[in-house]
């Protein structure tokens, strides 16, 4: 959800985190991949903009994922 709110694909954001775009896939798939690299995604997404939020935090809209205003 948050690499579709920034308009890029799976070997974009590979790209981006320095990460193999099956990397990507797996991460989207919910499989289990070492933490650092998560970091690194995630990191990657944030800096596009994206918001993620913890477990029962809300903002406007509900739960989820935000872009940055």
């Amino acid at each position: 959800m948050a690499r579709t709110a920034l308009g890029i694909g799976v070997r974009e954001l590979a790209e981006m985190a320095k990460v193999s775009p099956d990397t990507v896939s797996r991460l989207e798939r919910g499989e289990a991949l070492r933490e650092r690299t998560v970091e690194d995604i995630k990191a990657t997404l944030e800096e596009g903009g994206v918001i993620f939020l913890a477990d029962g935090e809300t903002t406007d809209g509900g739960p989820g994922v935000r872009l940055r205003r």
